[in-house]
Parts: structure tokens; sequence; C-alpha cells
């Protein structure tokens, strides 16, 4: 359903003149492929038009976008400014903080693990975090994958803007861990980065290695993410933009302070736009994953009751006009964000803003209208 690709045929092993005539061949070859996957220009047109008018009606100081088309980076460009103050222009390879966007990203970890025979869906957290108090019901990877065990979300601003640094990824276990579940598993859908902050800690139990390690192995690289890492507030992170927010009066002024090392499964990555397609195109394209856990990852989940979510394992599913799209969207201190895939066509876009509580959505379907048009 997902794994179409493109392939490239093979050639016999050639020697002097004939290897010469053959590399050259091929290079033209190469050259005409990419060129019937690159965005036509009148569409590039529309689509910066579109970006533009969309930032000056919401006052967005900078924005990067990406596109991929059967499964191919085909165009990445950044608008505005990455930083007001210093003048810096925002790029293709601006990074901006991923927010939720994390989470799809750590459910392919985990989905991965399952596959391997790892880790088991179905199996209760405290398995593989048993520092995670044992509860009045049963909570499993499953649930939390798809926001139904019942773990609380943030409590307070305060903790969406905490400025504590932790080095370890169950290091905020302490914030949560000792709370009672809010109701019971799979009865109700309950949107929560906690519940992954969890899923980051069986991770790291399931596969023997710290988490940042695993992904970098397991999904960077094959996902060829280039810049993709954790976002840590000490590190020198070239080309990172500054985040902004509207000020009560509507004025863009400076976001609070946030340490998202509280959250890194759920939402303490950085990257570029152009990165978050590159690995949209490996999901669907089956570099990451066998087919059946795409499939199940991309099916909306139900409570027990029979209500759909409008979620399934790690990803936002929704329909529009009959088609079936999935994603993430990420918003805290300083970034809007969303990842927007349709799997089928080998679609994807990414749009990544320092400027907080930003609705992206309706600039993605228009993109994906003229791209796909």
């Amino acid at each position: 359903m997902y794994f179409h690709r493109c392939k490239r045929a093979g050639r016999p092993p050639a020697a002097g003149a004939v290897l010469l005539f053959a590399l050259a061949v091929s290079c033209a070859w190469s050259a005409a492929a990419q060129s019937e996957i690159l965005l036509p220009p009148s569409k590039q047109h529309e689509i910066r038009a579109a970006i533009n008018a969309e930032m000056e009606r919401l006052r967005i100081p900078g924005l990067s976008a990406a596109i991929a088309l059967n499964l191919q980076l085909v165009w990445s460009e950044g608008f505005g400014q990455a930083d007001i103050e210093n003048s810096v222009p925002a790029r293709a390879h601006t990074m901006y903080r991923l927010a939720s966007i994390s989470k799809p990203i750590t459910a392919v970890a985990v989905m991965q693990l399952a596959e391997r025979g790892k880790l088991k869906l179905d199996e209760t957290i405290q398995t593989y975090v048993p520092a995670f108090p044992q509860k009045e019901w049963p909570v499993t990877v499953r649930d939390l994958l798809a926001h139904l065990g019942g773990v609380r979300h943030y409590k307070s601003q305060a903790e969406v803007q905490s400025t504590q640094h932790y080095t370890e990824i169950l290091g905020a276990l302490d914030v949560f861990g000792n709370d009672p579940l809010l109701f019971k598993p799979g009865t109700r859908y309950l949107y929560t980065t906690y519940g992954f902050t969890l899923l980051g800690g069986a991770v790291e139990s399931a596969s023997g290695m710290r988490f940042m390690e695993y992904l970098r192995e397991h999904i960077f690289g094959p996902a060829r993410m280039d810049r993709i890492r954790d976002d840590n507030v000490y590190a020198i992170i070239p080309n990172r933009a500054r985040g902004y927010r509207r000020g009560q009066g509507g004025e863009i002024e400076n976001c609070a302070l946030a340490d998202t090392s509280n959250k890194i499964p759920g939402g303490g990555m950085i990257s570029t736009a152009g990165d978050l397609v590159q690995f949209a195109s490996a999901v669907a394209g089956g570099t990451l994953l066998g087919r059946k856990s795409v499939e199940e990852m991309f099916t909306e989940q139900k409570t027990a009751d029979g209500k759909p979510t409008g979620y399934g394992l790690g990803w936002h599913v929704f329909h529009i006009d009959g088609r079936k799209w999935v994603g993430h969207g990420g918003n805290q201190p300083g970034v809007s964000t969303l990842l927007f895939m349709d799997p089928e066509q080998g679609f994807a876009v990414s749009l990544m803003a320092n400027l907080e509580g930003v609705n992206l959505r309706p600039l993605a379907v228009r993109i994906a209208g003229i791209a796909l048009r």
C-alpha cells in the first residue's frame, strides 16, 4: 500500500571507454529523472505566494518548508527571519524545534523493536520501565502510543516552560510518575507528552542503547536525516532559529525560556524541514518498517466503546475530501510545526515556523493541492 519506490536499473560492469560511456549515460539518465520529479517553476511560484500570504496574515517571523514527491525530497526553502534581532534570514537548513513531531519518530522506534521481537506492544509499560510505579489498572505500550493510557499531560504552564535540565530520558519521571491514571486505559483519549517519555524509556530498555543513540543508528541514518538531534539548550547548534510569541497586544516578542530535555521522545528534538520529509518518505517507502507495522501505525484507534480518536499509533489520522492523510503537529515555546503526508501518493510537506500558537494545517492543505494538481 505504501511501498511504491523508484528503482534504478542495474548495469553490468564495464571497463575503459565502455565504463565512461556507461557513466555518462547513467549521469544523463539521473539528471533527467531528477528533473521529472522537481516541482515545476509555476508550482513553486504558487507555493511561495501561498506561504508569503499566510506569513503576512499571521505575522510569522520565519518559516521553512519542504516537499517530497514520489518519496523524494524535491523542494525546500526558507522565508522571513530566523532571528529578527540579528537580521538572520530563514533558510532551507534553518533548525527549529520539532515539538510534538518527535512523537512519530519515537513511535517508529517502538514499532521497529516490536518487529524485531524485542518489545511487545500489548505488554505493560512497567515491563520495560520498572521505575514507573504500578497503577490501579495495567497500562500497555500500545495504550501509550495511542494516547489511551490515562497518563496525564501537563498540569500547568510551569511544566511547559520548565527550565530544569535533565541528562536522562526518564529524568522527568519524578514530575508525573507518582500521579494516578486519569481513567482506565482504553476508555478515553487524552493526549499526553509524558506518555511518550515512558516510551522513550522502553526503547532504551528493549534495545540496550541510549535513546538518541538508537535513533541515530536505526532511524536518522537509514532515513538520511542529516541534521536532526536533541534540542540541547546548552549546545551550539548551527542555524538554530530564535523563537517568538505574540504579546498581549499582538506584537511579536521573544518566547519564554524552556528546556525540552524533560520530554525528548515526545517533544525535545530539533531539525530542518527537509529532514522531516525525509523521515516521512522513509516511513511510507518501507525503509524503516515493514508494511504491516506502517499500516498499524496509520490506523485510527478507537476507545473501548467504539469512538474513533483521530489518532493511530504515534500519528494523527484524518480525512480531507475523502482522502486519508497522516501526520503530526507541534507547538511549544517558540515554534509551530507540521508534518503532513499522503503515504499512498508518496507526498509529504513539512512546515516549521518560529512563532508559537499557529495553525499550519490550512497552509499545508493549500500546498498539497498545488503540488499534487
